[in-house]
């Protein structure tokens, strides 16, 4: 298993919940899980109900089995001030460059240098070592940009390092690619069982190929239970109405008279099938969709009342039982 596990998505797909699901199972047995988040967003804080996450590597949560679960948010502008300091020593003279906006001027002049600093941070956890020898994390999770700026995002090093040809900023850049680019590292990408989330999650999986990034599996995220097979789902279409009224009926539904309460029921009973039906097909295809990229696919159940903390422990659960850890 890579010891960077990084997780995209489109929007909406619940990237944030897998990646914190996925640190939780990580960290099961004993393991130390890092939870990185890069957008600045607070998910993390949010989905294990604690305060603001600080630029500082906190413990949020224990895992089955004695592990730990720290999270990391990493504030760009204090990790250009830790790299400043790393390479040039400034010390109080980069918080006097924070003061005065040099450091906003420096990423908008030179965007990569955002992105490289928000990928550093995270392989410097990924290689960190503590003075037994033994690896601060086993395994660092990023909560990763979506899936349509995640190659850029983790590609951008190598534009920084096209800039640089040599000296401090060079070296960190490759550093960070030769993690990045390494069977180190796994990108993840989360989706649903809806064609634009499906299309998207193609498309980002053939840019990171392109770039010959390292593509993990695809988590397939609020899969909603089956209700009906195809065998019942054409028996639906092949019964008549009437056959349906009675069922109803000797189920103590009302009489079958007509206009009676089972009679009344038909209608949206089979109008609710149909409905079903059209998304039961639509899965289906989206799923072969997915089958055909030839990556591991693993799907995840929907919380129909919404995501809390013991959501999230079943869903580490499921990815533990599925194999992904």
């Amino acid at each position: 298993m890579s010891r960077l596990q990084v997780v995209s998505g489109k929007g909406g797909t619940g990237k944030t919940t897998v990646a914190a699901a996925l640190a939780l199972a990580l960290a099961t047995e004993g393991k130390r899980t890092l939870l990185v988040e890069v957008e600045g967003r607070q998910g993390i804080a949010q989905l294990f109900e604690t305060e603001a996450l600080p630029y500082e590597e906190r413990k949020i949560a224990v895992a089955p089995g004695g592990g730990e679960v720290y999270a990391l948010a990493i504030d760009p502008e204090l990790a250009l001030l830790d790299y400043l300091q790393m390479f040039y020593k400034l010390g109080s003279a980069g918080r006097a460059l924070k003061k005065l906006g040099a450091i906003d001027f420096a990423t908008t002049i030179a965007p990569g240098l955002r992105d490289v600093l928000l990928t550093g941070k995270a392989c410097e956890a990924v290689r960190r070592k503590e003075r037994s020898g033994r690896f601060a994390y086993d395994y660092v999770v990023m909560d990763a940009p979506p899936t349509g700026r995640i190659t850029r995002f983790l590609n951008v090093n190598d534009e920084v390092a096209g800039l640089a040809k040599i000296g401090p900023i060079h070296n960190q850049a490759q550093a960070v690619m030769r993690v990045l680019k390494s069977p180190e590292t796994a990108v993840h990408l989360v989706t649903l069982l809806e064609e634009m989330p499906v299309q998207e999650t193609v498309d980002g999986i053939a840019e990171l190929r392109s770039a010959r990034l390292p593509v993990g599996r695809i988590i397939v995220n609020m899969v909603r239970p089956e209700v009906l097979d195809e065998t019942d789902l054409e028996l639906l279409r092949s019964v008549p109405r009437s056959t349906v009224a009675r069922s109803l009926s000797s189920a103590g539904l009302g009489g079958a008279r007509r206009g009676g309460h089972a009679e009344r029921l038909v209608d949206p009973l089979l109008t609710q099938a149909e409905e079903y039906a059209e998304r039961y097909t639509l899965e289906h295809d989206q799923r072969a969709v997915l089958a055909e990229l030839g990556l591991p696919l693993h799907e995840l159940p929907l919380f129909a009342e919404g995501m809390d903390l013991a959501g999230l422990y079943a869903l580490a659960r499921e990815l533990r039982e599925q194999g992904v850890s």
